[in-house]
C-alpha cells in the first residue's frame, strides 16, 4: 500500500504533470511574471466558473479577508462578527484594522456560525459578518443575508475551505460559495481543493463599484499608474502560480467528486459505530469536503490521534483551541460560557486524511484501524 498522506499533492501533480510544466514553460519564456496572461486568463476562467462579474487576484487568502474589509471602508472600533470554530486568519485581519472582532458559537451539526449566536451578538457599533464556509459547506447564507439586510450589515464570506461548493436559497437559486454575500474571499493554499504551488488568493464580488476599489487596494491603492486614491497593499497572484491555477480548476469538479466518494466510503464505514459522528450535510448547500471531520464520543482525540499516527496515519484535529480563549484575539472580552458547541466541539473533532488520490486499500486500512482502537478502548 502506498504511504497514505493528509493531503497527497504529489501524486496529484503525477497526472497533471504535463499540463502544468508546459503552463509554467511559457511563462517562464515570456518572463512575464506579474500580472501576465496566464493572471488574466486565470481571473476570467474563475469569473465563468463561480459565475460573478469580478475575480480579483491577490497573494493570498488572509490578504484576501483584509483587503475586503478594507474595501468596505469600516473604521477602527466597528465591530465585525465571525465565528469562533475556525482558523485564526478570519480574526486576525480584524484586530489588524482596529476593527473589534466580535466571537460567536457555531452549529453542532455543520460546524458553520451560529444565526441565533449571530442575532444576540448585533449592537449599534456592527458593521459586517464574516460567515466561515468551513470545512467544505456554506453556512446558512439566506439566515445572514436576511440579518445583513435588517440591520444593514456588511457580509464577507470566507471561502477559503468551500471553493466549489454550491449554496441553494430557499427561493431555488443556486449560487457558488462566495458570491452571495457583499464580497467573498477565498485561499489557493496548495492544501485546498483548488491549490497552487505556492501562495495565492482571490476576492471576487458582483458589485462593480466595490471591484474597483479592491482592485486598486492590491495594487499600492492606485487606480491610474502612480495615481494613488486609498491606502492599498502590494498583493498579488504571480504569473506562474496563475499558470497552475488554470490547469487545476478544469480539474476542480473531478476533484470534488474524487473528495465526495471518500467521504461517502468513510461514512458507509462508520455509520453503525456509537463513538462516531460523520459529518452533516446540509440540504441547501453542497460539501466539496475540504475535511472530512468525526465527532468522536468517549474518546480521548489526542490519544487517537498519536495510535492512527503510530499505524502511518496522519490525522488533525482542527481547532484544538477556540480562538476566544486565545491571547491574541482579546480573550478576556469573552465569556467561555457562551461558546458551548465551540468548547464541545475543540475537545471531539478529529480529521482524516482527506484529498485527490485516496484509493480503497488507503481508506479500508485507515477506517480498519480506528475502529480498531475504538473496540480496543472499551
Amino acid at each position: 500500500m502506498k504511504q497514505i498522506q493528509m493531503v497527497d499533492l504529489v501524486t496529484q501533480y503525477e497526472k497533471i504533470k504535463s499540463e502544468v510544466n508546459t503552463a509554467t514553460q511559457e511563462v517562464f519564456q515570456t518572463a512575464q511574471f506579474i500580472n501576465g496572461p496566464e493572471v488574466k486568463a486565470f481571473q476570467s476562467e474563475l469569473e465563468q466558473y463561480l459565475n460573478v462579474k469580478h475575480v480579483i487576484p491577490c497573494a493570498n487568502g488572509t490578504d484576501a479577508l483584509q483587503i475586503a474589509l478594507m474595501a468596505l471602508g469600516l473604521k477602527p472600533g466597528d465591530e465585525v462578527i465571525t465565528s469562533d470554530f475556525t482558523f485564526a486568519a478570519t480574526v486576525e485581519v480584524i484586530g489588524l484594522l482596529n476593527l473589534t472582532p466580535i466571537l460567536v458559537d457555531v452549529n453542532r451539526d455543520d460546524f458553520n456560525i451560529s444565526i441565533e449566536a449571530i442575532k444576540k451578538a448585533i449592537t449599534p457599533k456592527t458593521k459586517a459578518i464574516i460567515p466561515v464556509h468551513l470545512f467544505g459547506q456554506c453556512a446558512n447564507m439566506d439566515a445572514i443575508m436576511e440579518i445583513a439586510k435588517e440591520h444593514n450589515l456588511f457580509v464577507v464570506e470566507d471561502t477559503a475551505q468551500a471553493i466549489g461548493a454550491v449554496y441553494t436559497t430557499k427561493d431555488g437559486e443556486k449560487h457558488a460559495a462566495g458570491a452571495i454575500g457583499n464580497v467573498g474571499t477565498t485561499s489557493f493554499f496548495p492544501s485546498k481543493n483548488l491549490g497552487c504551488y505556492g501562495d495565492g488568493g482571490a476576492l471576487y464580488t458582483n458589485d462593480d463599484k466595490l471591484a474597483a476599489i479592491i482592485r486598486s487596494i492590491v495594487n499600492h491603492g492606485m487606480g491610474k499608474r502612480y495615481y494613488y486614491d486609498r491606502l492599498g497593499v502590494n498583493s498579488r497572484l504571480d504569473s506562474v502560480q496563475a499558470a497552475v491555477l488554470r490547469i487545476k480548476l478544469r480539474h476542480l469538479d473531478t476533484y470534488i467528486q474524487s473528495r465526495q466518494t471518500a467521504a461517502q466510503f468513510y461514512n458507509d464505514y462508520f455509520k453503525n459505530i456509537a463513538e462516531i459522528e460523520t459529518p452533516v450535510i446540509a440540504d441547501n448547500s453542497t460539501h466539496v469536503f475540504h475535511q472530512y471531520t468525526l465527532k468522536i464520543k468517549g474518546l480521548d482525540q489526542f490519544k487517537l490521534q498519536t495510535y492512527m499516527q503510530e499505524k502511518g496515519i496522519p490525522a488533525m484535529i482542527y481547532y484544538p483551541m477556540p480562538l476566544h480563549t486565545q491571547e491574541a484575539y482579546g480573550a478576556d472580552n469573552f465569556k467561555h460560557e457562551d461558546f458551548a458547541i465551540t468548547n464541545e466541539l475543540c475537545e471531539s473533532v478529529i480529521s482524516l486524511p482527506m484529498h485527490t488520490e485516496l484509493d480503497s486499500e488507503q481508506l479500508n486500512y485507515i477506517c480498519s484501524n480506528l475502529v480498531d482502537y475504538i473496540k480496543n478502548s472499551k
